[in-house]
């Protein structure tokens, strides 16, 4: 009975990530780079302190909808642009698996800072992770007084719909492709 249960999570957890991979696959360039835009405008109408963050970072993502869900077993997707002197340089796309006690859905909008070039350019070479232990901080308004970078990043999220209850351990793997110039 265990065991058809768990072939049943896992069948609907394949759909889920594999839907929320098609969903994303499907938008062109420009609309994410457009969509990147509306989610920053989003964030700094909730504190308009964060555009210093914007300003003096190295570089930045921002990911303006994460898909995530679970049951026990869970995953997240999204698609987004990575900036350098506020200028798009590259599709980003992440995924991450999570296990523990969690159930539901929800999206939201993710942006990772990068104080500095070192941090930068292990995110462009496809070789960035984000461990558990890093702590996302949830954008409300005044959040860019108490905001600090941890090891070089910082990273923001704001929900955009949806509900889960989790406590669950999880990394994010993220991949990078350049435009073409």
């Amino acid at each position: 009975m265990m065991k058809n249960k768990g072939k049943v999570l896992l069948v609907t957890l394949g759909i889920l990530l594999s839907g929320i991979a098609m969903s994303q696959s499907s938008v062109d360039n420009q609309e994410v780079v457009e969509e990147a835009s509306l989610a920053k405008q989003a964030i700094l109408e909730k504190d308009p302190g964060l555009q210093e963050f914007f300003n003096d970072a190295y570089g930045y993502a921002i990911l303006p909808t994460v898909g995530k869900g679970g049951f026990i077993i869970g995953g997240a997707a999204g698609k987004g642009v990575l900036y350098h002197g506020g200028e798009p340089v590259g599709l980003i796309k992440m995924t991450q698996v999570t296990v523990g006690a969690q159930i539901g859905g929800k999206s939201y909008i993710e942006v990772i800072f990068f104080n500095t070039e070192a941090e930068y350019t292990v995110f462009r070479s496809g070789r960035f992770e984000v461990s558990a232990q890093v702590a996302a901080i949830a954008v409300t308004a005044g959040v860019s007084q108490t905001m600090a970078y941890s090891d070089g990043i910082a990273i923001l999220t704001m929900g955009r719909g949806g509900f889960m209850a989790e406590a669950s351990v999880g990394g994010q793997k993220f991949s990078f492709k350049p435009f073409e110039e």
